[in-house]
This record gives structure tokens, C-alpha cells and sequence, in this order.
């Protein structure tokens, strides 16, 4: 069987999520990447930092020299067994390195003396950027948005994954919007949000019909920002509002932000330190919102969340962290949710429950398919 070609199809790279070996180094990997690449680099950070210092001393030809001297016998022997192990599992995927030029095609070079023939992106990382930036902006002008909005607690994202045509905005950035929106984990870099967030709206725009929906975010996501053209979009897209009983908001809230996270901060940390550091979690994310709550309404907040994570150390129970969170939801999230809302009526669609919103959304799916 002949050799797979080469390819520079990024829109199908992106829509078929095939499998990508990023040869750049790490430093470069962790300012971003794609949904999925893997790093497995030609050369470490610190080579690449020597190499390219000869570069810039030498020239060209004396670093290629130097790169053949640092990445030699066992060292390039591991890193060739690291891409025959991806080629392997995934013999349908590409390598690319930064432009598609010389580190990608040495890597290629290594592989295929070592009986592996794998194909290389063109243009490389810097081409696929350059295209998902484009796309990116064509698909928020085009798309038709549906943009889900309800007070906090309603469970606005259980029911976005639940619609047609979601874009999870808050699931790409790693973060619920708010003040106890950080997850155990890290956000993304921003340019790995903005790959992210390409890459969802050409899977909205290619593979359904309709509108896409979206949750009502502001432009900061946590640390993420939303590019301005989107922003934009948000705020002047047509709104589906949920409604929920304020017992069962109240609810969400505790699943979400005590029990959940609970849960990550113990299978991440361990018992003793996953406790300790979800209490943390839970009392800086109120101490952020002090001067907004002001002095003494923080204060009187602070000794009942106290109060409840005492309860919920020593006998598990987690009820009494439903006295706050009807406090922060009636007297500082609501009001603030209401007076923005009033700034939006006319771009009201739909209001009611989860379950009607989801009959009005599939409704209308089926009426553009």
C-alpha cells in the first residue's frame, strides 16, 4: 500500500478530529496547540533554546549541525519509538511541526528510516492557526445564534448540552463564568480556548442544521476572553429564557459547587487534602465578591458557609450550605440578573422550564432540517 500524501484539508484535519503529533517543543505546546494534538517533540526546550541561538550567531546550516549533535543515539532513539507508538495507534493521524518545514519533515525522515511512512501537515502549526482564525470569524458573522439566558442556579448548561446545536463555551474555557466557577483543573491558554472555540463553531456550521446555541457569558470566561466579534453577537442574539423554582436552583447549586467539586478536589487530592482544599475553594471564592456583597452581608455569609462546612466535615450532611446560597442568590445574584434582564426584553423568544425550552429548540430543529 503507498504512502498517505501530505495534507494542508485543514477544515477535515478539524471536522474529522483526526489525530495530530505535535513536534514543537513543549514551551511552545503549552502556549497552544489543537483539540487533541499530542506533543512529542524533536527537541526539548532547552535544545531548541541552543539551536536557535546558533542560529541567530551562526546561521542556518551550523544549527541544523548542532540539532544533529544534541538529538543523537539514545536521545533520538527514544524520541523516534515516542512517534512510532503515536503512528501506531493512530494510523490515520499527521505530524506537523511550526511551518511545515524542517522539523517536521526531519521528523518525517526519522520515522521513514525507521520503516514508518506517516504524512505531515503543510504549512504546519501556523497555517492551521491562521486558518481556524479565519474560520472562526466567518462562522460567528454566519451562524445563526440562539443564546440561552436564566438566573444562576437554573442549570443552564445541563440543559445547552441537552439542545440541538450547543457550543459549551464554559466547558472549552474550564471554567462555570463565576466568581465559583474555577474547576480543580487549569483553564486552557487563551490560544488554546480560541482553537477550541474554531473548531466547535465549524462543527456547528458543517455537521447541523439550525441555529447554534450558546449560554449568555460575558466576555470573560474566568480568565478566557471572548473574542469581540462574538461578544457582540451575545449580546444582540435573539434569548430562550429558563425558569426554575427557587428550592430547585438552590439544589443545582449545592450538586454543582459543594457536592461536585467536593468530589474533584478528593479525587484529585486525596481525603484529607481534597477537604481542606475544597474548603478553601469555597471560602476565597465568597471572600472575591466582598465588596460587591459589602462588609457586613460578607461577614454574616462567611460564619454560615463556616458553619455549613463544619456540619459537612463531621456528619457529611451538606443541607446546611442551602441557607447562603439562598441568601447570595436572592439578595445579590438575582437582582443583579433582573435589572440586566430588563435591558433584553425585546430580544426575548421563549420562556419556561428545561423541558419546554428543549420541546421549543427541537421543534424548530426539525422545522430547518
Amino acid at each position: 500500500m503507498s504512502p498517505r500524501p501530505d495534507t494542508a484539508d485543514y477544515l477535515s484535519l478539524f471536522l474529522q478530529n483526526v489525530p495530530m503529533m505535535d513536534v514543537r517543543a513543549p514551551v511552545e505546546f503549552q502556549k497552544g496547540s489543537f483539540p487533541g494534538a499530542v506533543n512529542a517533540p524533536l527537541m526539548n526546550d532547552d535544545e531548541r533554546h541552543r539551536v536557535g541561538l546558533c542560529y541567530k550567531q551562526k546561521g542556518q546550516d551550523a544549527a541544523i549541525e548542532l540539532g544533529h549533535q544534541l538529538v543523537a543515539g539514545d536521545i533520538k532513539a527514544a524520541r523516534i519509538e515516542a512517534w512510532k507508538r503515536f503512528a501506531s495507534r493512530h494510523p490515520g493521524g499527521y505530524l506537523f511541526c511550526f511551518r511545515g518545514g524542517l522539523r517536521s519533515r526531519l521528523s518525517q525522515q526519522w520515522l521513514r528510516e525507521a520503516g514508518v511512512d506517516y504524512p505531515l501537515v503543510e504549512g504546519g502549526y501556523k497555517a492551521m492557526r491562521r486558518f481556524l482564525i479565519d474560520e472562526m470569524e466567518a462562522r460567528i458573522a454566519d451562524l445563526d445564534f440562539r443564546i440561552l439566558s436564566g438566573r444562576t442556579g437554573t442549570g443552564k448548561t445541563r440543559l445547552l448540552l441537552e439542545l440541538p446545536n450547543p457550543v459549551d463555551l464554559e466547558g472549552m474555557a474550564n471554567h462555570r463564568g463565576s466568581s465559583f466557577g474555577r474547576q480543580v483543573t487549569p483553564q486552557p491558554s487563551q490560544i488554546d480556548f480560541e482553537n477550541r472555540l474554531a473548531v466547535a463553531l465549524l462543527k456547528a456550521a458543517h455537521h447541523h442544521d439550525g441555529p447554534a446555541y450558546l449560554e449568555d457569558e460575558s466576555r470573560l470566561v474566568g480568565r478566557c476572553y471572548l473574542p469581540d466579534s462574538l461578544n457582540h453577537r451575545i449580546a444582540t442574539s435573539p434569548l430562550m429564557i429558563l425558569e426554575r423554582p427557587l428550592h430547585e436552583r438552590i439544589q443545582i447549586i449545592r450538586e454543582d459547587y459543594v457536592e461536585g467539586m467536593l468530589a474533584d478536589y478528593i479525587g484529585r487530592d486525596g481525603g484529607e487534602a481534597g477537604w481542606h482544599n475544597f474548603r478553601d475553594y469555597l471560602l476565597n471564592a465568597l471572600d472575591r465578591i466582598r465588596k460587591r456583597l459589602g462588609g457586613e452581608r460578607h461577614r454574616q455569609l462567611r460564619l454560615i458557609m463556616n458553619a455549613a462546612l463544619d456540619e459537612q466535615e463531621a456528619s457529611g450532611d451538606a443541607r446546611g450550605h442551602h441557607e447562603w446560597i439562598r441568601v447570595l442568590l436572592t439578595d445579590y445574584y438575582d437582582p443583579m440578573y433582573d435589572y440586566q434582564l430588563d435591558q433584553k426584553q425585546a430580544r426575548i423568544l421563549v420562556r419556561g422550564s428545561a423541558e419546554e425550552l428543549r420541546a421549543w429548540a427541537m421543534v424548530r430543529q426539525r422545522q430547518t432540517a
